[in-house]
């Protein structure tokens, strides 16, 4: 083999890169394979960190792992910082939640005596109250709820900044597409490269989003159950910032969000759809985002528009993110984050690395899809 590596990461995402951060912070010789780094569903990420204005009915497992990361994420962002040299645009002012009509308000009502049985830190807020902390939103907003905990980041710089700490490190980044794995005695041992290398490694992480279901060679009882999930964003240009804080909200039973950024963009997203690896921006899917994006801040109407994207989150049957080794000796996971690649990455690459509580780890197992081989 070309090459000899203690862990290879397959796939150049935020997850992806984090992992391979970790573990070149502990001294292991690594490798990313990607044929086009930081391009996918990161590039189009809101960047949104906010397990407690994003938490649904059912998915209390998610919250745990989404809190658990969260906690980190100060820690994360200072020695990433200090590592790259690069500003992440790390903020921790909270997120508004707010609803738009009475049924919007009776809906956020019941979510807010969910997140009380939970003991989540959320305040209750008056329409008033709403605009007294974020001025541009409507008139018409009936109420909501600020989750102070809750934080963003904007995933573009940190991908650009985990890919000089990578550079830093010694780090092999090799732009190219795994065609296959190499195995020995039923244990991968590398992978095969489109060109035409085969590069060895003690240990094979896959994080390849939503293609993380179609690597060559993984034995089908093994190919983590992923489906791409689409999402269209689009960012606003304003010459000074249009909110201080993260607004997301329901109006007329669909969630929009808004996100600032210190120089003045405002992200809106995004959509959810079912689509296959369609990634078309369509003119339908932006309507809807600025649709409802105006109802709660009608001054977006007027912002210069920077980009439009569409992005392919990587879904679960359980929509919990796939984490930790398979079945396969030398073979581990970490996909499927959906919506939450950004928040989890953090938690992600300590779960790979072996550094954090084995309780989260269960969770996101990849073995409760597996038959034992």
């Amino acid at each position: 083999m070309a090459h000899r590596f203690d862990i290879l990461v397959i796939g150049g995402g935020v997850v992806g890169l984090s992992v391979a951060w970790r573990a070149a912070r502990q001294g292991l010789k690594t490798a990313v394979v990607d044929p086009a780094p930081a391009s996918g569903a990161s590039h189009a990420a809101a960047g949104m960190l906010a397990p407690v204005s994003e938490v649904t009915y059912t998915e209390e497992p998610l919250l745990r792992l989404g809190l658990a990361s969260l906690a980190r994420w100060p820690a994360f962002a200072a020695e990433l910082t200090a590592d790259s040299g690069h500003d992440l645009g790390y903020r921790a002012d909270g997120t508004i939640d707010v609803a738009f009509d009475s049924d919007d308000l009776e809906a956020l009502d019941a979510l807010a005596a969910f997140m009380d049985k939970l003991g989540l830190p959320v305040e209750r807020l008056t329409g008033r109250e709403c605009r007294r902390l974020e001025p541009m939103l409507a008139p018409s907003v009936r109420g909501g709820l600020l989750a102070g905990g809750d934080a963003w980041v904007d995933p573009r710089r940190v991908t650009k900044a985990l890919l000089a700490a990578l550079e830093r490190s010694g780090c092999a980044l090799m732009r190219t597409r795994v065609t296959g794995l190499e195995t020995a005695s039923e244990t991968v041992t590398g992978v095969r490269l489109a060109t035409g290398e085969t590069v060895g490694a003690a240990r094979v992480v896959l994080a390849a989003g939503a293609w993380s279901g179609a690597l060559e060679g993984l034995p089908p009882a093994v190919l983590p159950p992923v489906r791409p999930i689409k999402g269209q964003i689009m960012r606003l240009r304003s010459p000074s910032p249009v909110l201080q804080r993260c607004v997301r909200g329901v109006v007329h039973g669909t969630p929009v969000y808004l996100v600032p950024r210190l120089d003045g963009e405002l992200v809106v997203g995004a959509t959810q759809e079912e689509m296959g690896f369609d990634t078309r921006v369509t003119a339908g899917g932006l309507w809807e985002l600025l649709r409802d994006a105006r109802e709660l801040v009608p001054g977006v109407t007027e912002l210069e528009v920077a980009d439009v994207v569409a992005g392919l989150r990587p879904g679960t049957p359980d929509n919990l993110p796939l984490i930790g080794p398979t079945s396969l000796p030398g073979m581990s996971v970490a996909t499927g984050h959906h919506r939450g690649g950004v928040l989890l990455a953090p938690l992600t690459a300590d779960l790979c690395a072996g550094e954090a509580d084995p309780e989260l780890l269960k969770i996101c197992s990849p073995l409760r899809f597996q038959e034992p081989r």
